[in-house]
């Protein structure tokens, strides 16, 4: 197959950060994809509604005249988020989740929940409301291995949390173990996961490949071998459980670059086509739309969109780096080749 024509997808799990930054990555993603949902944690967080509001304004203004893109917004779970304000998002249908952050676990999750008891409260009413809850899945105990914090958030926090509130529905985000498929692919069909461009076509070995890549790092960090093979299994599933979720989550090159390096691997700038080049290794080019453009928003009780795009066998050179407001960030694959390309 040298041309593969596919209905719009979405990006169901993106950053574009604030400020003189957003310019310079949300025309990537409104490029791609038709909707995407905007993660919260910016500093400081978006608790409210009409913190999530104003941030969906400064987004469409960095949308370029002419596209058609809609931001799905989130709000930022602290211990001191209310029942009211989750009452209030649910209502509007501009805000579509909740963000669960561990504290401690990734960029800017300081505000985070350090345990889920003091906030049954407001998941009791998601629940009730349908508001789905996101979630970054690791355990942050600091004696828990960071390759097994995945695995030891499922067994310790998610599931007594579904046998609690069995009605709320969960997305776990950005996957990176078989344990987190297997788990997903078994439980109720309220609970559904994201999975990322960089997580399909990359094990950890990528972080380390001829030096240390910071560009390679994020969070959850890239596992072994077997672990991106059963991811790679479970997108291609045609489970509808399994669908797109880019965690492209952009950092200055000096903030990579540093003693201490930021999480996150920045992918918007070709992400569908990413995703086209790992399930065309996985030889199942055919079932990149459902996981793409109709299991998403099935999961969110939303239509798909109506308008296609069409990727092509091409191969193209990835610039070495993009402008990232007065500073300049380093996509994945930066200098090397993607062997898809989105026509125009």
């Amino acid at each position: 197959m040298e041309r593969l024509t596919i209905l719009r997808p979405d990006d169901w799990h993106l950053h574009v950060r604030d400020g003189e930054a957003l310019p310079s990555v949300v025309p990537f993603s409104a490029r791609r994809f038709g909707r995407a949902i905007l993660m919260p944690n910016l500093k400081p967080p978006i608790t409210t509604v009409d913190q999530a509001l104003l941030y969906r304004e400064r987004v469409l203004a960095a949308v370029p005249e002419g596209v058609q893109f809609e931001p799905l917004m989130t709000l930022y779970l602290t211990e001191q988020t209310s029942a009211a304000e989750v009452e209030r998002a649910a209502v509007d249908p501009r805000v579509v989740a909740v963000k669960l952050y561990p504290a401690g676990a990734t960029t800017n999750s300081e505000a985070g929940v350090h345990s889920l008891e003091p906030v049954y409260g407001v998941l009791e009413a998601m629940a009730e409301h349908g508001l789905p809850l996101l979630i970054h899945g690791e355990d942050t105990d600091p004696a828990s291995d960071i390759f097994d914090r995945e695995e030891r958030f499922i067994e310790g926090t998610l599931v007594p949390l579904l046998r609690r509130l069995p009605t709320l529905k969960v997305v776990l985000e950005h996957i990176t173990t078989a344990t987190a498929v297997e788990f997903v692919g078994s439980t109720s069909k309220r609970v559904a996961a994201t999975i990322t461009a960089h997580h399909l076509l990359l094990n950890r070995n990528a972080i380390f490949e001829g030096g240390l890549r910071p560009h390679a790092y994020c969070l959850p960090v890239l596992k072994r071998e077997r672990h991106r093979r059963a991811l790679v299994e479970a997108a291609t599933s045609g489970n509808p459980k399994f669908f797109l979720g880019t965690d492209s989550a952009p950092h200055p090159r000096d903030a990579k670059e540093s003693a201490c390096g930021c999480a996150g691997c920045f992918t918007a700038h070709a992400a569908i086509e990413l995703y086209a080049e790992a399930f065309d290794q996985a030889g199942a080019l055919d079932k990149l739309e459902g996981f793409a453009s109709r299991f998403g928003p099935a999961f969110y009780g939303l239509d798909p969109n109506n308008t296609r795009v069409t990727l092509e066998r091409s191969e193209w050179q990835v610039p070495a780096s993009y402008p990232f407001g007065s500073g300049e960030v380093i996509p994945m694959r930066a200098g090397e080749v993607v062997s898809w390309r989105l026509t125009d």
